[in-house]
């Protein structure tokens, strides 16, 4: 009986009807397949989802650190940027001075807001001497007042107990520029209620007391108000200089050699 019935399978497998079937067949198990797989090649496509979703989220991590990181760096070449123009604009003042300077760096100030005093890394090893003059690239800034071997410490014309001898540069009116403890005004003191005096005006070192050679620039005249009964008026100006800027300071060192010829004496 069996060999009867291969007999018939090989007679008539070329049957139109048996490759008929043949195909639904082989359409029917490749469903079944595609069905039994499923719960796998889903499971697959959740695995491959998740993981795709945390790489995606660590890219994103990652970039947003060098984002911020790139940040960081673009400010601090900013500030460089600005630092060297400060820089620049100081040598360049020094290249238009006729006498010696040093260039000296801010390495602290004082904790204390009301001085105005710096630290300048700078000492008597590199020929720094008390009451030598601080100058910035648009005028006067301050003077030594104490001199260590590799450092030493500057007042500000700013400081409310420092006073520089100034003339208008217009008119050559004489006049003391003290300072108010505000970093950006000074007041100047004997300038008398019908003095020519205006606004705008620029204030310079006169040379009186020998502390300061003349002709540095010191302020900027911004108000002028005739105190009534008073023979004097009260003048304010603005420093020259932004004393609350920059790294970078040229001490006179022509002054220097002086003021050591004198202590010598």
């Amino acid at each position: 009986m069996l060999g009867l019935c291969l007999i018939l399978l090989i007679s008539f497998r070329e049957q139109p009807f048996f490759q008929r079937v043949r195909l639904i067949t082989h359409d029917a198990v490749s469903v079944f397949y595609t069905v039994a797989a499923s719960p796998v090649t889903a499971g697959r496509a959740v695995v491959s989802f998740f993981k795709s979703h945390r790489a995606l989220r660590d890219e994103n991590s990652r970039l947003q650190q060098e984002n911020f990181l790139l940040r960081g760096q673009a400010q601090r070449l900013a500030a460089v940027v600005a630092e060297n123009s400060r820089y620049r604009d100081l040598l360049n003042s020094a290249g238009s001075l006729d006498r010696e300077v040093m260039v000296a760096e801010i390495i602290a100030v004082t904790a204390d807001a009301s001085r105005h005093i710096l630290l300048l890394d700078k000492g008597s090893s590199h020929g720094v001497v008390q009451g030598q003059p601080l100058l910035g690239a648009e005028g006067l800034i301050g003077q030594i007042i104490m001199v260590g071997e590799s450092t030493s410490r500057a007042i500000m014309i700013s400081d409310s107990t420092h006073a520089v001898p100034v003339q208008v540069l217009r008119s050559g009116v004489r006049g003391l520029a003290e300072g108010t403890g505000e970093i950006d005004r000074l007041m100047v003191r004997h300038i008398a209620a019908t003095t020519d005096i205006v606004e705008g005006d620029i204030l310079v070192t006169s040379g009186l007391g020998g502390l300061f050679p003349p002709g540095y620039p010191v302020a900027e005249v911004v108000s002028i108000e005739n105190v009534k009964g008073s023979a004097f008026a009260a003048v304010l100006s603005r420093p020259m200089v932004k004393l609350d800027r920059g790294r970078y300071v040229m001490l006179a060192m022509d002054v220097a050699t002086k003021l050591n010829d004198l202590g010598a004496r």
